[in-house]
């Protein structure tokens, strides 16, 4: 068997000199294209999913809370992409964000349903390409000091919170969240 050499780490623990070839070298990525990739990522697994759906499927309510029509809500996703990068560029340029609310993030979402309750599958997800594709160009144009500046943020009861936050609460999350929501309404 092959002797590797531990070293002691800072708090004590064992550490292999041998490189961990599962682990990525954080140096390697920047903050920014970690955060497009998850976003890249999120919207591919709710295109792959809305691909395969029937037209049943496409037509079921997401829950008996939210009675979206799981096509209205894919379609949610995709329109919201550019609103999501737009309150994270401001908070990246220092600027609050006051005037977003849940009730209006509500009223949004009900105004959306009703504009869009028949919307076609390939409609959604031609706009779920296209705007996903431009929420994590503009994702990678981050800076990490722009990632990091904080701003009071109305959604979050005015905490000043940082664009990487604003940007996986909503742009990076926003997918997960509802895949997640639509495959327990279909049983996937």
């Amino acid at each position: 068997m092959p002797k590797t050499s531990n070293h002691v780490t800072k708090n004590g623990g064992a550490a292999s000199s041998q490189p961990n070839k599962d682990s990525v070298d954080a140096s390697a990525i920047n903050c920014a294209e970690s955060l497009a990739a998850r976003l890249e990522e999120g919207a591919a697994r709710l295109i792959a999913l809305a691909e395969k759906l029937s037209e049943i499927e496409w037509n079921t309510a997401v829950s008996p809370t939210d009675q979206r029509s799981v096509g209205v809500v894919v379609h949610h996703v995709a329109s919201m992409y550019p609103l999501e990068i737009q309150l994270a560029q401001a908070v990246a340029d220092g600027k609050s964000v006051l005037d977003v609310t849940w009730e209006a993030v509500a009223q949004v979402n009900a105004k959306h349903a009703q504009e869009y309750a028949h919307v076609s599958k390939s409609a959604a997800i031609e706009l779920l390409h296209q705007n996903s594709r431009e929420a994590a160009a503009a994702v990678r144009s981050f800076t990490d000091q722009q990632l990091n500046n904080a701003a009071a943020f109305s959604l979050c009861s005015g905490a000043p919170m940082t664009a990487q936050f604003v940007i996986e609460d909503h742009a990076m999350r926003h997918s997960w969240h509802h895949l997640a929501a639509i495959r327990k309404a279909l049983g996937r």
